[in-house]
């Protein structure tokens, strides 16, 4: 969840100046070292098959989808790794997207915006801010909340 947060307010939390580099992909792990802290979120950029949010663990990497699993594939590629400072605010904020998600999803794939049947019953989707097509997403249920963040362009 955290990686489309990212993407939706276009903030990683990472510094402009990472160098790009050659990084060799083997066996999930990352070389040359990333100098991490254990539970430090860092970004893949230029990859082929790894870009994305992952967390450093001294155990492994795992993927930000908190599967567990490492999600590397092997590789070479020419690009960035950078280190995230991703503020607490921002973790706590995915965990309540991740936990409403979870709990409207029926909500959420629902193909109907309204039904009405003559004389039975009315049944409407809920309204405000919404996508376009009825439905309210996570992106505009948690706007007021992450636009403290959203940064303009990358």
């Amino acid at each position: 969840m955290l990686q489309q947060i990212c993407e939706h307010i276009l903030n990683y939390f990472t510094s402009q100046d990472a160098p790009v580099k050659t990084y060799t992909v083997h066996a999930g792990t990352v070389s040359p070292a990333l100098s991490l802290t254990d539970g430090q979120r860092f970004l893949v950029s230029g990859s082929s098959l790894n870009d994305g949010v992952y967390t450093y663990h001294a155990d492994g990497i795992t993927n930000d989808d908190d599967t567990g699993e490492a999600g590397l594939t092997d590789e070479t590629f020419t690009g960035t790794v950078s280190p995230m400072s991703v503020p607490r605010g921002v973790t706590e904020l995915a965990q309540e997207i991740a936990a409403w998600c979870d709990k409207n999803a029926d909500a959420l794939s629902s193909p109907y915006q309204s039904e009405n049947v003559i004389g039975v019953y009315s049944y409407t989707k809920a309204t405000g801010r919404q996508n376009g097509s009825g439905v309210i997403t996570w992106q505009a249920q948690f706007a007021d909340r992450l636009k403290r963040w959203r940064r303009i362009s990358l």
